[in-house]
Order: C-alpha cells, then sequence, then structure tokens
C-alpha cells in the first residue's frame, strides 16, 4: 500500500495478471447466475406481455360492444326519421313503438310493440312502418301491444286503386302477397298501380300508402306491399285526436 501510494502505476501489470488469470473462472461461476437472472427476466417479461394481452382483448370486447351499440343506434335513427317523413292526416297523432317480438306463425301474422294503454294505445287503431301500412292492434296491455299484420289470413283492408279509383278489399294470405278481392268483373287493373287505403270501416285512415298491384303465379291480382316486415324495428300507431 506504502509503495502503491508513491507508484500508483506498479502494481497495474500484476492487477490485470491476476485479473486474466481468475477471469475464466468467475465466468464459470457467473455464467448460472447469469441464465437464472436471465430466466426470471424473462419470465417477469412473458407476464407483462401476457397481463397486456388481456387488457388490449378486454379494451378490444368493449370497443366491439360500443360498435355494435352505435350500429343499433344509427339503425334506430334512420328508422325514425325514415317514420318522421312518412305524412299522414293532421287530426290523427301517433305512439312510436319498438317491436319486441315476432308472435308470428303459419297460422298468424302478428308483431309485439313495447307500447300499450299506458302510453295510449287504443285497441283497433292503424300501424305503419316508414314505408307503408303494417296491420292494426288487436290486443292492448298496459306495456305491449299486439299488431295483426296485414299479410294475415284474417286481415282486411279496404283500398282504392289510385290510377283508377276502383274500390277493392286487400285480403290476407299468409304469404308476401295479399289478395285484391271483391272486384267488378269489367275492372281494369294494370300491374303497378299504386294502392292506399280507402277509408272504409273507420280503421284506417284514408290514403296510407299500402303497396302495388301485381299478379299472382294464380293468375289473381295481389298487392306488392311498400312495408318491409323483415327489418321492423320502430313502428308509428296512429291516435285519432281527441
Amino acid at each position: 500500500m506504502a509503495i502503491s501510494g508513491f507508484k500508483p502505476h506498479s502494481f497495474d501489470s500484476l492487477r490485470n495478471f491476476t485479473t486474466d488469470a481468475f477471469s475464466p473462472i468467475l465466468a464459470a461461476v457467473s455464467y448460472p447466475m447469469q441464465n437464472i437472472t436471465l430466466f426470471f427476466h424473462d419470465i417477469t417479461n412473458l407476464a407483462q406481455i401476457q397481463a397486456d394481452r388481456e387488457r388490449l382483448e378486454r379494451e378490444n370486447e368493449r370497443l366491439r360492444e360500443w360498435y355494435q351499440t352505435a350500429l343499433f343506434l344509427q339503425s334506430e335513427n334512420q328508422s325514425l326519421r325514415a317514420l318522421l317523413n312518412l305524412k299522414v292526416d293532421k287530426k290523427y297523432d301517433h305512439v312510436s313503438a319498438r317491436v319486441l317480438s315476432d308472435a308470428g306463425n303459419t297460422y298468424l301474422k302478428s308483431l309485439v310493440v313495447i307500447a300499450g294503454a299506458a302510453d295510449g294505445v287504443q285497441k283497433e287503431s292503424a300501424v305503419l312502418s316508414a314505408q307503408g301500412l303494417i296491420g292494426r292492434i288487436i290486443d292492448v296491455g298496459d306495456k305491449t301491444s299486439r299488431i295483426l299484420l296485414i299479410t294475415d289470413i284474417n286481415s282486411r283492408v279496404p283500398v282504392v286503386v289510385e290510377d283508377t279509383g276502383q274500390h277493392a278489399i286487400m285480403a290476407g294470405s299468409n304469404d308476401d302477397l295479399p289478395r285484391l278481392i271483391h272486384l267488378p268483373q269489367d275492372s281494369e287493373i294494370s300491374e303497378g298501380a299504386h294502392v292506399i287505403t280507402s277509408g272504409y270501416g273507420g280503421v284506417y285512415p284514408r290514403g296510407l300508402p299500402v303497396g302495388r298491384v301485381v299478379m299472382t303465379k294464380q293468375g289473381k291480382l295481389g298487392v306488392m306491399l311498400f312495408a318491409d316486415f323483415n327489418a321492423l324495428q320502430i313502428v308509428r300507431i296512429l291516435q285519432e285526436k281527441n
């Protein structure tokens, strides 16, 4: 120590020789510890990666849920806008109702909507989609109501053909093409003519859009309905103002 105090570099060569001599031994001793350290470091990284992956999956799931909600709200908004574009007689108010379920089957074509007596819904009220007439209210509960669709075999709607002014009854047939019945034999109705409600009977207001005339496979006159029954989300229930 005394010598190194006067000549600091006098033992450098000896120190370097000693370090070089023992470096293989030190390397061999430290190698397992280095591997163990790296092993635990890798495990820590893997755990962090797994945690990040799970977090990202949860975030992606929430984003998918929000995306589906946004699509639903967009579709609902479009339905509401389309309903507002359908003009009816000013003497009628309306109640907008969401379709709850399709209660139709082979023998009954109907829908259940979330609106009832508590919302002012009354039995026999006409019901519209954004494109045109779909049916009438046949049952009213406090919070829900049932609609008998105009495609049901029990449905009868007084209509008029706009081109000719010819009155007829549109009868449901449990398919997509209700029939025109009670027509005079000499009536001349062309395909494509628009059909609207006539207002007879007092259930359906006059002038509601229904569909257009087509020829069925059986050679009968039918009505291709304007309403898309496969995409009903929100409907309008008409109520005559007091």
